[in-house]
């Protein structure tokens, strides 16, 4: 009894330790490529004699590295990293006082030797009311929103602080779009200028400003007659191209309108005032379609206008179409000043905000106003000696 039970015990448990085998609906293992190990991929490959052999691979052979479907960066578009003393001073300066550039925000490639230079010499572009804009332009990297932060107050306090603090002669201002304000930030704009010539009344301000699309005229004429010295907006490229380069709520025909007011309300409250825009070139334009731009910003009374390389700030962006030569640049520059403006500047590297053209601006500028003090002075003069001979007669 006992010897049966336990011959069914062993007997159960032998049943028990038995694998359970599952059938599945897969190949047979050997229609199944087992994978390479690793000697055997390397043995596909080449070998160290093809190395030292010394025989030229075919065209369809060789491999070729990197994008080939853009131009390469022509070597007059490289630039060092931005260091110095001078250039750590401004930054500091800007973080302190909580303040943002468009040389940074737009990746700016001239922002080693424009904070650089020294004493007097170094200039930055302070971007004016944040970091964060309402349009998306595809060349732009500037950070976008519908709804950015609220504008600082102490922003055009701390911008003027900031300024005074540098002594230059010289300030370039810009700003992002903020359609979300009623006036466009007009008023913030002509705020920061005015206490800018409270502290330094000697200083030159150019405002680049946006198109106040959709907003009163009267934004733009605040902004003109606010003490600017020059009054900048871009038409960035050709008509054809505005579309595709630029944020769909800006147009051609309204960046003209932009300038044609400022020079028409400064010309009206007697102040002697500049307009200004930029061409990048490289977005896919025409010759003939860059004349003509010429031709209508001439139109509206320009005075002053750039040409710069379109340069992609990151691969979101919008794609460069072609590198323009520096003949090219040459060229434009000469036609342009064979059309009249008073001055331009053409060149790969150049940008709206461009130190030479400031300098340039600066003695013209200095040079009309010595000119209109030394009229007003002989009038004076000359009202005093006919009162004189009045008296005497």
């Amino acid at each position: 009894m006992l010897a049966s039970i336990s011959h069914a015990s062993s007997s159960t448990r032998s049943r028990l330790a038995l694998p359970v085998i599952r059938q599945f609906a897969t190949a047979s293992p050997s229609t199944v490529t087992p994978p390479k190990r690793r000697f055997e991929k390397l043995d596909d490959g080449l070998t160290f004699d093809d190395f030292v052999s010394g025989d030229v691979p075919s065209p369809t052979e060789r491999v070729v590295l990197g994008n080939t479907k853009q131009p390469r960066l022509p070597s007059f578009l490289k630039h060092p990293i931005p260091t110095g003393a001078s250039y750590s001073a401004i930054k500091k300066d800007l973080r302190g006082l909580g303040l943002h550039t468009v040389c940074e925000e737009a990746k700016c490639p001239n922002i080693g030797d424009c904070w650089g230079g020294g004493k007097g010499a170094a200039t930055a572009t302070i971007m004016l009311m944040g970091d964060t804009c309402t349009r998306g332009c595809r060349f732009c990297s500037v950070k976008t929103s519908k709804a950015p932060s609220p504008l600082d107050i102490h922003e055009p306090e701390n911008t003027a602080e900031a300024i005074s603090r540098w002594g230059l002669g010289y300030i370039v201002l810009t700003s992002v779009d903020r359609d979300d304000l009623v006036d466009g930030g007009a008023a913030h704009i002509a705020s920061t200028i005015s206490k800018i010539k409270q502290k330094a009344p000697s200083i030159l301000v150019e405002a680049l400003t946006p198109d106040f699309a959709n907003k009163p005229v009267s934004t733009i004429q605040q902004v003109a007659t606010s003490g600017l010295d020059v009054f900048a907006h871009n038409v960035e490229t050709v008509e054809r191209c505005t579309p595709f380069v630029r944020d769909r709520r800006a147009g051609f025909e309204q960046s003209l309108r932009v300038l044609e007011e400022a020079k028409k309300a400064a010309t009206e409250a007697g102040k002697d005032l500049l307009t200004k825009t930029s061409i990048m070139l490289g977005v896919g334009e025409m010759e003939e379609e860059v004349h003509e731009t010429l031709r209508r910003l001439r139109q509206s009374d320009v005075d002053v206008v750039t040409f710069g390389q379109y340069m992609r700030p990151t691969k979101r962006h919008m794609k460069v179409d072609r590198y323009v030569q520096p003949e090219e640049f040459a060229k434009w520059k000469e036609v342009a000043e064979g059309m009249g403006f008073l001055y331009v500047a053409s060149g790969p590297l150049v940008r709206s905000s461009y130190k030479a053209g400031e300098f340039f601006i600066e003695n013209v500028l200095k040079k009309r106003r010595a000119e209109a003090a030394e009229r007003a002075a002989q009038f004076v003069a000359t009202q005093g000696e006919a009162s004189g001979t009045e008296a005497k007669a």
